[in-house]
């Protein structure tokens, strides 16, 4: 008889259990103690069950521009304004479309709710516009005697060394007499600013004489003059209505508050440069000056744009000399140029952490392509969810128990693997979900514990196969030991193919779907993928080591394991001897 090889397990050979039980134990230890020293011990919780604001946006097409909504600008929407509540840190944020026009946001209750609240509200196009005149909030001009025609003081910015822009949104000087109408006949008459350095400026009144009249506006002119002269920033409708339906191309006028309740009024030429064009923006702290400021990059289209109106708004005195920064037709800031700039640049003035950092934020992703109304904003509140989660909590333990009793009735022993096997996979579950929300945002749903739910089925049924494909060796007559592992391959394939297709199903479901939809195909997916952890690191080992116990190994009665019950032939050792002595050689003694 030839010797087997060395080096190759023979069929139904034992296993070494205790590295695999190891390395799940290792990896268990490591999880737990990862997600105790990051701090978050509890998963972060959806909007369904934390409660929170959920706020439906309408999208509005410019005049003339309805067929911009259409599904490509709403999807590229929905990543701009996820982007923007996430850059609060919110990323537990649900942004998804719903039918045609509609946006739908849900936020979760948490520190930063209400300021994403707000800057989801602002998802019109950005604009920088050059500023052509500005006074104060009120219904009209307030003439000032001393004024001679000229700005009134107000602190002036002052320029940094390295020629970025520089502004201070509080600097907010006042056009009056008839020089305000000159300079807004010529501003309006003429795409960008005029030079107006000189004493001599047509924009600023002569020191002696009376000064010349403006030309006679055409209608255009003089309803747009008519609305700024009118315009009254302290009436919100008004501020509202101010800039809604003009065309990037026109002029227009606008509102922008200096302090809270102190508000300007700006008459401001075409837009020069959209939100788009910028590359990135945030608020810092400048080490060397000890004040907050923010910094842009434009992409390269967007630098060619910066570089010519900057060169125009340098040449400028104040007011002209600054660029507006328009949303939602609001100027956020006004900063002053001092000289050419193109591919970066820096507005500093008197920021504090909260606004550099919301302004930044403001141009990093306000390049909307569509114009946004509020259409609702629901406050939600976390008792529906935590009824709706009670109730799916009471329902997973019954089912629980259930699946428990059955294995306990039917299995007897074996059931206690199965148990054990279950709470390992629900201890990891529940670690790896705390760990990916400050991770990856992932927020526990409503949904996303229903995926939890069925999971137990699939895990259960990994068990069964494999506590059957024992018991089938068991009756063709082989011990617990050699059965254990004769057992393991073919319950190892059966096991594969079947969590192979809950994987691929939940997979298919997360790609196709979106909102809460995607929780329960996640946490399907995730819960999947840890029941083959749980079968071949824990269940198997397990098993092996129970084999070698005398109250499975010998088939107690409530081993669920015993020859007798499942009414094993007699041992495949006895039929082959049996075998082989009628077919050996017969003695010539007895022939």
């Amino acid at each position: 008889m030839a010797a087997p090889k060395k080096g190759r397990r023979p069929a139904g050979g034992q296993s070494r259990p205790g590295r695999a039980l190891a390395l799940i134990l290792i990896a268990m230890v490591a999880l737990t103690g990862g997600m105790f020293w990051s701090g978050h011990t509890t998963p972060r919780l959806g909007i369904d069950l934390a409660g929170g604001t959920s706020i439906t946006l309408k999208a509005k097409a410019d005049p003339g521009q309805e067929s911009a909504v259409n599904e490509t600008n709403m999807n590229t929407a929905v990543g701009i304004i996820e982007r923007r509540v996430n850059g609060l840190g919110v990323s537990e944020a649900e942004v998804q479309t719903q039918g045609r026009e509609n946006i739908i946001v849900n936020i979760p209750r948490g520190t930063n709710e209400k300021q994403a609240r707000e800057q989801v509200g602002t998802t019109a196009q950005l604009y920088f516009r050059p500023v052509l005149a500005v006074t104060n909030g009120g219904p009209a001009p307030a003439p000032s005697a001393s004024s001679s025609g000229s700005p009134s003081a107000t602190p002036k910015p002052s320029a940094s060394a390295s020629g970025s822009t520089v502004g201070e949104k509080s600097a907010t000087p006042t056009a009056t007499g008839s020089a305000q109408g000159r300079a807004l006949t010529e501003a309006l008459k003429a795409p960008t600013p005029t030079p107006t350095g000189s004493a001599s400026s047509s924009s600023t009144p002569k020191a002696t004489g009376t000064p010349s009249e403006p030309p006679a506006p055409d209608a255009a002119t003089a309803a747009l003059q008519q609305k700024f002269t009118s315009l009254n920033c302290l009436d919100p409708k008004q501020r509202t209505a101010a800039g809604q339906g003009v065309l990037p191309a026109q002029p227009t006028v606008a509102c922008g508050e200096d302090a809270p309740g102190v508000w300007s009024k700006y008459l401001l030429g075409p837009a020069e440069v959209e939100g788009r064009d910028v590359d990135d923006a945030k608020g810092q702290l400048d080490q060397q000056r000890g004040m907050w400021i923010v910094t842009m990059d434009f992409t390269d289209a967007g630098s060619k744009k910066f570089q010519a109106i900057t060169s125009k708004l340098s040449a400028q005195a104040d007011p002209q000399n600054r660029f507006a920064i328009v949303l939602d037709g609001e100027v956020v800031s006004a900063p002053s140029v001092r000289q050419t700039l193109s591919a970066s640049a820096e507005i500093s003035g008197n920021f504090n952490q909260q606004s550099a950092q919301d302004l930044g934020n403001i141009l990093s992703y306000g390049a909307l392509p569509l114009t946004f109304e509020t259409q609702s904003v629901d406050t939600v509140t976390a008792a529906l969810g935590g009824d709706q989660l009670e109730a799916g909590l009471i329902a997973g333990a019954i089912g629980l128990g259930l699946v428990i009793i059955y294995l306990v009735a039917y299995y007897r022993g074996l059931s206690l693997i199965a148990i054990l096997s279950l709470g390992v996979s629900a201890l990891l579950t529940y670690v790896i979900m705390a760990l990916l929300g400050p991770a990856i945002g992932f927020a526990l749903n409503l949904p996303a514990v229903c995926g939890a739910i069925v999971a137990i089925g699939i895990t259960a049924d990994s068990f069964i196969v494999y506590f059957e494909r024992i018991r089938d060796e068991l009756r063709e007559g082989r011990s617990l030991r050699p059965a254990v592992e004769r057992a393991w391959p073919r319950a190892r394939r059966t096991i594969m193919v079947s969590d192979f297709v809950s994987f691929l199903a939940a997979a298919v479901l997360f790609i196709v779907t979106v909102g809460k939809v995607q929780g329960f195909a996640f946490t399907l997916g995730l819960t999947t993928l840890l029941d083959v952890v749980v079968v071949f690191l824990f269940t198997k080992p397990v098993m092996t080591l129970l084999a070698r116990t005398k109250f499975f190994g010998e088939g107690h009665a409530w081993s669920g394991l015993d020859p007798k019950r499942l009414g094993a032939k007699p041992p495949l050792r006895r039929t082959r001897r049996a075998n082989a002595s009628v077919a050996g050689p017969v003695d010539p003694k007895e022939a």
